[in-house]
């Protein structure tokens, strides 16, 4: 099933219209109204008649994510403080926050995006649907709340914490899909196996998972320990949540809302437009948003663009996965490293849990890191030598990888705590020194 017909498989010429026709109606309305950009265009000589196509766009500034901080609170607003209905702010750990404002038709926007992305999951009117995401000034717990109600189905808004609780509506009220972070979704399979609850036992079949990083390896063990097929779900709070984009049934790339968000992959270096199927940085421009519409915004999201009419029959372009972010990379003597690369490790390996902890520090001039990891129950034993033998299996590994020698700390099942919202898995002390 699709939600939207007219706009999700809309032919390549009507979207290139549309979208060009909403960018210069985004450019004149942020020229007038935010001097944050009037100055920038200026600076560049740009003036809001020069844009007269989509393909114009590569003459416009980017935006960061200092720049909204540096405008705090609400400097790149663009609609009157009497036609905002709702605020946001991001989770920031420096730093301002940042602001968005919302308008009414910004909220009916954002509830269409989660809508096209539910039905293609596979929701349906009389379905009931936890959101497990977190409710508050962080996005995804609305964004995906609005999205349930939009369809017709009934939500029931979880949030994160009382887990054992969580479980007990899950299986009473025959909830056929659940909203939430991949590691939530891990924590709610332990609870679930602590507390004796069979996949059998629940009505699960659909799971929207977003908000962070996560693998097949992880998607695979959630939709074992489950009993769903799970989905990724992209959004981010500057532009809107979630329902940026979305899998369907074939699970080829997500699905970008590119009539009201307009994607781009670039170079993070030179900032030079990439082609079609290669990996560099995503930009959105919001084309559509009232209260603070984005040009080009630089997500720091690495990833790759795919066009072509899907077998799902939409044809909109479609994101890869997102493979690391070009702001969260470490370099360890030398060498980029991904978070993502030594997840992928871990969950290549049977004898580990996928639960794991990152911890970078700087001794004298040479940088070191460690990974802990949790063994699983089967696996741990009191026998030294084995324990040795699994934590050199691991250490080589990654190395094969990484290409640098981590040093591996063998942790105890269940020792590494949990996280019920979105989860950390890099402690960086030399940040802090």
């Amino acid at each position: 099933m699709i939600w939207n017909k007219n706009k999700e498989c809309m032919s390549r010429d009507e979207m290139h219209h549309l979208q060009s026709k909403r960018l210069q109606k985004l450019v004149a309305l942020v020229y007038r109204n935010v001097p944050f950009y009037r100055e920038k265009m200026q600076a560049m000589d740009i003036d809001p008649a020069d844009i007269q196509d989509i393909d114009d766009i590569v003459k416009l500034p980017f935006t960061t994510k200092q720049d909204l901080r540096d405008n705090y609170p609400c400097g790149l607003q663009a609609a009157a403080q009497s036609e905002i209905v709702r605020v946001h702010a991001s989770s920031g750990t420096t730093g301002n926050p940042t602001i968005v404002g919302y308008t009414r038709r910004d909220i009916e926007i954002w509830a269409e995006g989660m809508a096209r992305a539910l039905t293609a999951y596979g929701v349906r009117r009389g379905d009931t649907f936890s959101v497990s995401y977190g409710y508050g000034l962080f996005t995804g717990g609305l964004g995906a709340h609005y999205g349930v109600e939009r369809i017709g189905a009934a939500v029931v808004p979880a949030s994160t914490g009382n887990t054992e609780k969580h479980l007990k509506l899950i299986k009473d009220l025959g909830v056929a899909g659940i909203a939430c972070t991949p590691s939530y979704a891990l924590y709610l399979a332990e609870t679930m196996e602590r507390l004796g609850i069979k996949k059998e036992d629940l009505n699960l079949r659909i799971g929207a998972f977003g908000a962070e990083p996560w693998t097949n390896k992880m998607r695979e063990q959630i939709q074992e320990r489950l009993g769903l097929k799970g989905y990724n779900l992209y959004g981010l709070s500057e532009i809107c949540g979630p329902g940026v984009s979305y899998e369907c049934e074939a699970q080829h790339g997500s699905h970008i809302c590119e009539d009201h968000f307009y994607p781009e992959i670039i170079n993070p270096e030179t900032l030079e437009a990439l082609p079609i199927g290669e990996t560099g940085e995503l930009v959105f421009t919001t084309l559509t948003k009232e209260g603070m519409p984005l040009l080009r915004y630089r997500t720091r999201d690495l990833c790759y663009l795919m066009d072509g009419v899907c077998e799902c029959g939409r044809s909109s372009v479609r994101m890869g996965p997102v493979m690391g972010r070009s702001d969260d990379m470490l370099i360890i003597r030398g060498i980029n490293v991904f978070p993502s690369q030594v997840e992928s490790v871990i969950l290549s390996m049977q004898e580990f849990e996928p639960q794991y902890m990152i911890v970078v520090d700087r001794k004298g001039n040479l940088d070191s890191m460690q990974v802990q990891v949790e063994v699983r129950k089967s696996a741990f034993s009191d026998d030294i030598g084995q324990m040795f033998e699994l934590r050199k299996k691991l250490a080589d590994k990654l190395k094969s990888v990484i290409s640098i020698k981590a040093d591996v700390k063998l942790m105890e099942p269940g020792s590494i705590e949990r996280s019920q919202g979105k989860s950390k898995h890099v402690i960086d002390h030399r940040t802090l020194k």
